[in-house]
């Protein structure tokens, strides 16, 4: 079956696509990655997405035209990776949508929400499409995240030691593949979340990320508010457990910085302010170690033994020098040594998932989520033609290989 996978994270800065040809060969689901390409927000709908996102309040008109426009933006992106990466043939589109709300309140999940209407893809491509994959994970008790875990699952198993797959998005996750034990997922933390919302502030929207950690690079960490910040009692709760831009976003860091100041924040170009330009480096600096040190405690607490690191942080050399000091002895290399492209990952991860759903398997196990139970994932939107689904198939896949894609 050639699938085409949809993804976009936390920075809602593109539309990931990757398509593959996912084929299941007894126990062993089998992938051929056939490429990948980002598609960028319209910059008004990327303004819309922003300015919506929490702790912003919105409206149902804001919302109602979020989820036509990121519905049609994801429809282009579907269009696109059909022409271009399957050359007009494909099965089955998988979406992810946009990530508006993920509502935890004392480490439950009651409710998430991903916009991106379905029907735009669907007219505009003519296939069936499998949307809204976390919510049913949720409805059994889980925390809808990390999902991208089947994946990391299936593809870490074989590998020696205790290894890991990190994403480094604007969440960081993780997934612990230990020999004789369910593969554990949870969210750490934030990776490029804080960071990004910092750059945007002190650059006055002028620069949206830390282009390769230069900025973070020319800092220095501030170890006053790096305690202040690894005090957040989500560091230790106790896993699984997911989060997201509700509750790490600026008015998070501000609150940080005016705690560490003794005042509130002011204006970015006082002397006085936290905000100051003399310190944004050094903010930046601290808010990369942040993420190594919180990557890494969780690693630590687990013994994992590799990293098998994706996302868009896995880009940035001060980051994954900084994750690498603070976990002398454990190995770090992209998932595209695997055969997954750490900017496709996670497009081809969703892109697996709703093979599974269509196939009647499920796309989640308990540990990995919380849930009382594994579920099929998402609702289907049927294509222009008739909704015919393949056979059940017998058994989930206990591993995942991927195929050369000139094989």
């Amino acid at each position: 079956m050639r699938v085409i996978g949809l993804m976009s994270g936390t920075s809602y800065d593109a539309i990931e696509a990757a398509a593959a040809d996912l084929t299941l060969d007894g126990d062993t689901l089998l992938m051929r990655p056939l490429g990948h390409l980002s598609v960028r927000y319209p910059d008004e709908l990327r303004a819309l997405i922003g300015a919506s996102l929490p702790p912003a309040a919105t409206s149902a008109r804001d919302v109602c035209a979020l989820d036509t426009g990121i519905g049609q933006a994801f429809a282009e992106a579907a269009g696109r990776a059909q022409r271009e990466l399957c050359g007009g043939a494909a099965d089955l589109v998988v979406s992810h949508g946009q990530t508006m709300y993920h509502w935890v309140e004392e480490g439950a999940v009651h409710g998430t929400l991903q916009l991106g209407q379905p029907a735009w893809i669907a007219e505009a491509t003519g296939l069936p499409v499998v949307s809204d994959l976390r919510s049913r994970d949720v409805a059994a008790g889980g925390q809808g995240a990390p999902l991208v875990a089947m994946t990391d699952a299936l593809l870490l198993g074989g590998l020696p030691g205790v290894p890991a797959a990190l994403n480094l998005g604007g969440i960081a996750n993780v997934t612990v593949v230990a020999p004789g034990a369910a593969p554990l997922a949870f969210d750490t933390g934030p990776a490029n979340a804080l960071l990004d919302a910092a750059v945007r502030y002190f650059t006055e929207g002028a620069a949206e990320y830390d282009e390769d950690g230069r900025r973070a690079a020319a800092g220095r960490v501030r170890p006053e508010l790096l305690k202040v910040l690894l005090e957040d009692p989500y560091y230790l709760r106790p896993a699984p457990k997911s989060t997201g831009k509700e509750h790490f976003h600026l008015p998070y860091l501000q609150r940080a910085l005016a705690a560490v100041a003794g005042s509130s924040p002011s204006s970015p170009s006082s002397p006085s302010s936290p905000f100051s330009p003399s310190s944004p480096d050094d903010v930046l600096a601290t808010l990369t170690r942040l993420t190594a040190v919180t990557v890494a405690d969780a690693c630590r607490a687990h013994g994992v033994t590799e990293l098998v690191v994706s996302g868009g942080g896995a880009r940035n050399p001060v980051l994954m020098g900084m994750i690498a000091e603070e976990l002398p002895g454990v190995g770090l290399r992209p998932s595209g040594d695997l055969g997954i492209p750490s900017d496709a990952k996670e497009a081809l991860a969703f892109a697996l998932l709703g093979f599974l759903t269509v196939h009647g398997l499920p796309g989640t196990f308990p540990s990995g989520t919380g849930a009382r139970r594994a579920t099929l994932l998402g609702s289907i939107t049927p294509g222009s033609g008739p909704l015919r689904l393949p056979a059940p198939a017998p058994r989930p896949p206990r591993a995942l290989r991927i195929v050369d894609s000139a094989a």
